[in-house]
């Protein structure tokens, strides 16, 4: 993650700085159990099996990716925001051009809703929605760490705002929006969402 955050910096024209140290840091947190290094390096990987990119919009996307979870305190929609700021801060910093900033910081707001009109962004979200296709006890893991970040949270609660959640999504026409995408997880991630959904015991049925 380091090394490709500070690859794609100087592919823009950018200067090596502390982010990439930030980044790991911050990905590092005691907190996540699922929002950490791990999840960055998957979303990453999966992203290449979407697309072929070369050049500019690889290196925004990669910047997009590494910096769209850098804040994170369970705290939805002011993380993601929060997140965009310091890919914005940490780019200026490192003289990116103001261009190129301001993609990453949408791509980055694209996670807000989960919806975007930009390609590239169909890519970062489908990879970062990846792990919902996941086989069904990689996909249990991923569920049960996301409650860990959410520990505070009292189990009826969190099951009536993860049931809401999970029913946005399995409500969603389209789940992913690349094609790849859709053939490799949309099938395996709605069975899986909906056996969560069915054992959330505090849900009536």
């Amino acid at each position: 993650m380091k090394q490709q955050w500070d690859e794609a910096v100087r592919l823009l024209g950018g200067v090596a700085t502390d982010a990439a140290d930030d980044l790991a840091r911050r990905y590092a947190e005691s907190h996540r159990a699922y929002h950490n290094a791990t999840h960055i390096e998957a979303v990453l990987r999966e992203a290449r099996t979407l697309g072929e990119l070369t050049g500019e919009d690889r290196a925004i996307l990669t910047l997009a990716i590494c910096a769209h979870d850098v804040v994170y305190d369970a705290r939805p929609g002011d993380d993601e925001r929060a997140s965009a700021q310091w890919a914005r801060e940490k780019l200026s910093e490192a003289s990116v051009d103001e261009v190129y900033i301001a993609r990453v910081e949408q791509l980055i707001l694209a996670t807000l809703k989960h919806e975007s009109d930009d390609e590239l962004a169909h890519l970062l979200l489908d990879a970062d929605l990846s792990i919902l296709g996941a086989d069904p006890d990689i996909y249990d893991g991923y569920a049960a760490a996301v409650r860990k970040e959410y520990a505070s949270v009292p189990d009826d609660l969190w099951q009536q705002g993860r049931a809401a959640v999970l029913g946005r999504l399995l409500d969603r026409e389209d789940l992913f929006v690349t094609p790849q995408a859709k053939a490799h997880w949309d099938s395996k991630a709605r069975a899986n969402m909906a056996r969560e959904l069915e054992g959330l015991p505090y849900i009536e049925k």
